[in-house]
């Protein structure tokens, strides 16, 4: 059983044949699909899941602090399920590839004093850009 399916079952979410289809689609690590490449995914374990299904689905998961949200290259919302572990992402700028990764140390203690201009920094997106080995 998944570790996104595990955390939806502790919450008593219901658990219908769409939503686990979905649920099984966003496992395992390194996952940042869009609404589409999800809905074709599920679609291959359950032919009659329909898009509505897909975007309504992602955004209980989303709302429930389980998948989070994220745009990695302006346009596409895509879903990630690494909720648990502080991360930011690695992205290919040719192929579009996605890897989290995990930097040493609080992002937000990484901008010196002057720069914070007064805020009271308590989280920060990064994303790292460059060419995966397969595009280098």
């Amino acid at each position: 059983m998944s570790d996104l399916i595990e955390r939806l079952r502790d919450r008593q979410w219901r658990m219908t044949p769409q939503r686990r289809a979905i649920a099984e689609t966003l496992d395992g690590s390194h996952v940042h699909y869009t609404a589409e490449e999800i809905h074709r995914l599920a679609n291959e374990r359950l032919p009659e899941i329909s898009r509505a299904t897909v975007y309504n689905t992602l955004n209980e998961m989303v709302s429930l602090g389980e998948v989070l949200e994220v745009t990695v290259d302006g346009r596409s919302k895509r879903y990630d399920p690494n909720v648990e572990h502080d991360h930011h992402h690695l992205v290919c700028d040719e192929c579009g590839t996605v890897r989290d990764v995990h930097p040493n140390g609080n992002p937000a203690n990484w901008l010196p004093g002057d720069e914070r201009h007064g805020f009271a920094v308590r989280d920060a997106d990064i994303i790292f850009r460059g060419l995966c080995p397969d595009c280098q």
